[in-house]
């Protein structure tokens, strides 16, 4: 975005009306703390989970937020305008999970992308066009079931990419109801700034099914060298990223924490390989950058997942 804010957008004078896509580990969070706080949420799901939300709302644990049940609505697409949709589907579901979305209906409305990766907001532009608000989310939590979340890092952090007024709104927004919020101006720098650390974590994680304590251990060396090579074409693509600091942020996590991509493998989900270690490979190639270690982990992940 050029930091101002989408044509004819104005922010509520109230309550949102939010449409979460995706009410997973990371929409069902978002989804449950807007609704306790006050504002309508309407969550975008297969008949099952609708129907398993409308009837039982969505119940979060979390040490960060305690232990509460949010009431929200569901259905299995949008059939009326909101303020503001999240979209919070994993890459290999959004094309499917967008037709629960007509376009027409977010005429007057933002379109929040939380998704793993650095290519999604351009399908998402093609599709919804100056609404899309970029942004980057800090979390780890899981849905263990339709409607149960557990939140497990201590934290919950949203870069919203925008200086304008939709930018400062979804901010506000979000640090009304206990996430740390962060306005940023550069696109590529924010998705960039996520995917360097994510990657390395998740291919690691994934491919030798191990949490985070074992991989910045047993694992180090080789975490080291995807780090440097995440690095580097994060540099090349205009994001330069400190890999020390990287390393530094591993090392704060729990130990027993899991990626996302793990944690999808273990289920036996489709992952997000393509849209996190595939976008490292396709910028690396675009720039002329050696990610020889990248390559080969994603190549093995490929492999396995047939």
């Amino acid at each position: 975005m050029d930091g101002g804010s989408p044509e004819g957008w104005l922010a509520p004078a109230g309550p949102w009306t939010v449409a979460v896509l995706g009410p997973g580990g990371v929409g069902g969070l978002l989804a449950a703390l807007l609704s306790r706080a006050g504002h309508r949420v309407v969550c975008l799901a297969g008949e099952r989970t609708a129907e398993e939300l409308r009837q039982r709302g969505i119940r979060v644990r979390s040490a960060q937020f305690g232990e509460f049940t949010a009431p929200v609505e569901a259905d299995t697409e949008l059939r009326e305008p909101v303020d503001l949709c999240v979209v919070a589907v994993k890459q290999p579901a959004l094309d499917a999970a967008l037709g629960r979305v007509p376009s027409a209906l977010l005429d007057g409305g933002l379109v929040l992308p939380l998704l793993n990766g650095v290519e999604h907001p351009t399908a998402l532009r093609a599709r919804f066009g100056e609404r899309v608000v970029p942004a980057a989310i800090r979390v780890e939590s899981t849905r263990q079931a339709p409607g149960e979340i557990d939140h497990g890092s201590p934290f919950t952090e949203l870069d919203v990419v925008g200086a304008g007024d939709a930018g400062r709104a979804l901010a506000e927004l979000f640090e009304a109801v206990g996430v740390r919020c962060r306005v940023t101006e550069d696109e590529t720098a924010t998705l960039w700034a996520k995917l360097a650390f994510l990657a390395p974590l998740a291919l690691l994680t994934t491919r030798y099914a191990v949490p985070v304590g074992e991989v910045r251990t047993a694992r180090r060396p080789e975490l080291a060298a995807l780090v440097a090579e995440a690095a580097a074409v994060s540099a090349a693509v205009g994001a330069p990223v400190d890999p020390a600091l990287v390393l530094d942020r591993y090392d704060a996590f729990p130990a027993a924490a899991r990626s996302s991509m793990q944690r999808d493998a273990e289920a036996g989900r489709p992952l997000e390989l393509d849209a996190v270690g595939g976008a490292v490979l396709r910028a690396a190639a675009r720039h002329g950058v050696s990610v020889p270690v990248t390559r080969r982990l994603v190549a093995e992940l490929r492999e396995s997942a047939r």
